[in-house]
């Protein structure tokens, strides 16, 4: 695992909210806005973009965990952009938080975490569990 990164660094996504990303489950669409479950989805992208730079070759990320605090909605066709901040790197695991805005307005914000483990671990690790 390589890294190059210190508490404080930040990267940055956006994301153009589309029907996709709207709340919308098996019975049928809630509302026409920026659901907390694609929020979160982007969220952790966001914060990936650091494994990214961090993890070799033979070397995944997995997330650990990821809060959202979902502040105000976000509607369809709004650019929203993400911005995560490195809170903590301890031996294979990093910590982010992020905001997620549209222009100023606070659309969420939280942590998201990630491991980066060996891919023969990960293969281990899924090949133990069953259906």
């Amino acid at each position: 695992m390589l890294n190059p990164f210190q508490v404080g660094d930040k990267k940055t996504f956006e994301r153009k909210v589309t029907t996709a990303d709207t709340a919308a489950f098996d019975s049928g669409a809630v509302h026409p806005v920026y659901a907390t479950f694609a929020l979160a989805r982007d969220a952790e992208w966001c914060c990936r973009l650091f494994v990214l730079e961090m993890k070799e070759a033979d070397e995944e990320g997995i997330g650990t965990f990821v809060t959202v605090q979902h502040q105000s909605p976000a509607l369809e066709n709004s650019t929203v952009e993400f911005e995560a901040t490195v809170k903590s790197i301890q031996k294979n695991e990093i910590i982010c938080t992020y905001t997620a805005k549209v222009g100023e307005r606070l659309i969420a914000s939280g942590e998201q975490g990630q491991k980066i483990l060996k891919k023969t671990r990960l293969e281990q690790l899924f090949g133990s569990l069953s259906v």
